[in-house]
């Protein structure tokens, strides 16, 4: 199983987002300091402000959401997720885009993490 760690501003408005929207299940909950989700062979760690994960670094600099990193989830229907998605409100970073192996599009979790939902064409 393949892990990976987002930098979250609200735990449990991202356990909200991964669970409802995209079909995360909820595996473990550390109060408001951490969640360990998963989907298919993904574990998804989501980090709020008071896990460790979030401790500044020898440097000072500390850990924040965002960026271009990001998970990919494969969907079987990418209009219909982005229909959803859009009713709900989500932000999108561009519009569907298609290329030689499918299409895809930039949705945001609460905290500004990119999430790509991929459709294979």
């Amino acid at each position: 199983m393949a892990e990976f760690r987002y930098m979250v501003d609200d735990v449990e408005a991202a356990i909200r987002f991964y669970v409802d929207m995209l079909g995360f299940t909820l595996e473990q909950q550390f109060g408001p300091a951490m969640a360990i989700l998963s989907r298919d062979d993904l574990s998804l760690w989501l980090a709020g402000p008071m896990a460790s994960a979030r401790k500044p670094m020898p440097d000072g600099t500390v850990p924040v959401p965002g960026g271009w990193a990001r998970i990919v989830l494969r969907v079987d229907d990418l209009d219909a997720k982005v229909a959803e998605l859009e009713a709900a409100e989500t932000p999108f970073r561009n519009a569907v885009v298609s290329g030689p192996g499918g299409k895809q599009i930039l949705c945001m979790d609460p905290s500004g993490n990119v999430v790509e939902l991929f459709e294979t064409v």
